[in-house]
Formats: structure tokens, sequence, C-alpha cells
């Protein structure tokens, strides 16, 4: 059915029923209810192309793809991108990827921001310092970033609050007796990790533990670098009889790890781990069941998406900027009970 013919039988004219398929306001809420019903009852969909040339929106957000990062084979990356596809298919809206070398990401990001290409960015894994972030803050294209950056200017971002996570987990293995605290951590250049550093370091200032750079691992996020991180500082001496973890990608290989050199994890060596709810790797499915600060990363996915649909909805740059962190809950588990002598 087409827009004339949809329009024809509601007795309206084409601009009005346009109008109120698009949601704009001068439209009558009983009018648009009509629209929308019959709308739906004769599978009216309107067409693409001129639906974009009647809004001037492409109808798609972008996200810049890194090619040397290989992300769509990260797992990390797929669950929280299979929260961005639930929402942009609520919305009816479709993703441009635009993959690009590294060393022209930063390019890549001005050309979208006056090209008209997409509507709109999510930025993800931003740096302690985010030129992406910089550069896109003084344009007029609608972006929300998907954790935090230092900027001097506000903008719109989705986040969890790592440092506070990490705070609470670090604090729980004090008050179970742990002095000596290893952590494996993901790149601390990120701003997620180096937050969570900031948290596990801070908590252990605050207890009078002299903190130990050579507690602390990062790497790349894999199973291998999780074991060859665990298996670095269970060679420390002291060796350290907890250890928290950044991801449960981690956690395989440093659990791997224990066993190999004969302890046990949650006896011997307690666990924490961050877990982002990745549905093939759950936390009290291990053995034993792990210890976690949680934040589902799909959720961020979806939320993140409908603030940049909001952003692009409101087509007002001066507007207030959308600033949501993200609930993170310590779920206690076998993993840090009481250890042997």
């Amino acid at each position: 059915m087409s827009l004339k013919e949809l329009s024809q039988r509601l007795g309206l004219s084409q601009t009005t029923v346009s109008r109120a398929l698009n949601g704009y306001p001068e439209v009558s809420e009983r009018t648009r209810q009509r629209v929308i019903q019959l709308a739906r009852e004769m599978n009216y969909r309107p067409n693409p192309s001129a639906k974009s040339l009647a809004t001037g929106r492409t109808e798609h957000i972008g996200i810049v793809l890194p090619i040397e990062k290989n992300l769509f084979v990260e797992p990390l990356f797929g669950e929280y991108l299979a929260g961005v596809a639930q929402f942009l298919a609520e919305a009816d809206m479709d993703i441009t990827v635009i993959p690009t070398p590294l060393s022209q990401e930063l390019e890549v990001y001005e050309q979208l921001a006056m090209s008209g290409r997409v509507d709109g960015l999510l930025i993800s894994s931003p740096a302690v310092n985010d030129a992406r972030v910089a550069s896109l803050v003084g344009s007029n294209l609608p972006f929300v970033v998907h954790g935090r950056t230092h900027c001097d200017q506000t903008y719109s971002y989705c986040d969890i609050d790592n440092q506070g996570a990490f705070a609470r987990a670090t604090r729980l293995l004090i008050e179970l007796g742990h002095q000596h605290i290893g952590l494996i951590n993901g790149d601390q250049s990120l701003n997620y990790a180096n937050d969570r550093y900031l948290g596990y370091k801070s908590t252990l200032e605050q207890y009078s533990i002299t903190y130990d750079p050579s507690l602390c691992v990062q790497g790349e996020i894999t199973e291998e670098s999780g074991f060859n991180a665990a298996a670095q500082l269970l060679m420390h001496r002291p060796r350290p009889s907890a250890l928290l973890i950044s991801n449960m990608i981690f956690a395989l290989g440093a659990m791997r790890a224990l066993r190999q050199h004969g302890l046990e994890p949650g006896y011997d060596v307690a666990i924490i781990v961050h877990d982002d709810y990745l549905p093939y790797l759950r936390a009290d499915k291990f053995d034993p069941p792990l210890t976690t600060t949680s934040s589902p990363i799909r959720k961020a996915g979806y939320e993140i998406t409908k603030m940049l649909h909001h952003e692009i909805e409101v087509d007002d740059t001066a507007h207030a900027k959308q600033q949501q962190l993200l609930e993170v809950e310590l779920i206690i588990r076998g993993s840090t009970r009481i250890r042997r002598n």
C-alpha cells in the first residue's frame, strides 16, 4: 500500500498522514493513533527513499569499525551489538558499519560529521583522552559514547561505574582477610580499564595496604592473556591470595592457570570477576560459581542506541546532553570462600 492509498482511506492529506507517522507534534494524538492503527492493519511500510527525502534523514546510525581490531569476532562487541540491533529493530532504523584503518580513524569521524551519511554515531571503547570525542563534540552530528573520557565540553554517554564497582570488589576481598590481591585488567589506556584500576588502587590505600604495581597485569581480552597474566601473578612472592579479574574471558584462562599450578579457585585463591552477562559464559555455572560485579553489556547497547535516537529526534545541538550510569551489582558466590590455611 502506498502513502496515497493510505491517505485516501483515512480521508486525510498525504502530508498529514506522513507527519502523523513520523511523530510531528502539530498532529493531534487522536489523529496520530487513527493513522497508526490503519497503517498496521494494512501492513503499510513507508518507502525509505521517500521518507529520507521528506525528513532529511538517512534513518541510519553509524559505527566506525577499526579493521585491525577485528571486533566482529570479539564476544563482548557481539553482545553489545545485539543490544544495539534490538533497539534499531524497534525504532525501524538501520546501521551503517564503516570499516577503516586505525591510522585513518579520526579522519573518517571528521568526514562523517560533514557528509550527512548517517544521522548519528555510536562511539565505543573510549581512551582516557579520546580524540574522537574531542573532534565530534564541536560538530552538529549527534553521537553518544559507550563509556567516558576526559573532555572539557559536555557530551552524551552511557557507562557503568567501573571505579566504584572495583572499589567494592577490592573492599570485599580485604574484609575477607586478603592483603595480596592481584589485578588482571584490560588495556589501561582505555578509560573503563583505567577506572577499574583506580578503584582497586584507591581502596588498597584506604585500608593502608601498600600498592604493588607488579600485582597489576593488563592485556588483550583473550583466554590466553588471562592464563598468562594469572601464571605471572602466581610467581609473585608473596603469592596473591586473591585475584580481581576484568572480564569472564580472562577468567577462563586464569582458572586454568590456577589448576595447572595445583591451586583450587575459591579455596586457595579467591576470585572476583566483572561479568558482562555473555550468554555462553555464565558465572553461576563455573566451578566454583564466580563472585562478580555484574552489568549486562547487551542492555548497555540497547540503552546507548535509545539515547542516540533521542539525540537525533531532538535535532538541537544546544539541548542538554544525556549522561547515564547503569547499575553494577555485586553478586557473592563460591569463588570468595574463606581460604584454606
